[in-house]
Order: structure tokens, then sequence, then C-alpha cells
């Protein structure tokens, strides 16, 4: 069984903005430790081939005020 890795966009990101906006939030069936706050969409494709992952995004909260 492969692992997975599961991730959401951060709340505060501005559109057109060069920051990293992904965060792992969990790990689950991979030996896996990440060192990094915020990461890259791309990165996180790079990581999960890498350890034959699965990416798992969280969906957020519609009704946030």
């Amino acid at each position: 069984m492969p692992g997975k890795i599961f991730y959401r966009e951060r709340m505060k990101v501005k559109e057109g903005t060069q920051t990293p906006r992904f965060r792992i939030v969990a790990v689950s069936g991979v030996d896996l430790k990440v060192y990094a706050d915020h990461i890259r969409k791309k990165e996180l494709q790079q990581i999960a081939k890498a350890t034959k992952a699965e990416l798992v995004a969280l969906e957020r909260d519609k009704n946030k005020k």
C-alpha cells in the first residue's frame, strides 16, 4: 500500500506572489521528515514521486468569514 501525503493551501496567499503556497499537514505510511514550513506544488509532486506516495489535497472551509 503506498503512503499518503496530506497537504493544504496556505490561508494568507496573495495572488501573483512568488512564495510557496502549500503546507504538508500529515504523512501516513511513509517515513518522511519535512523541514520546510511552506512548499511549492512541484516540490510536493517530486517528493511524492520519490517516496511513491499519493498526494491528498485537503479542502478548505468555504464558509470562512
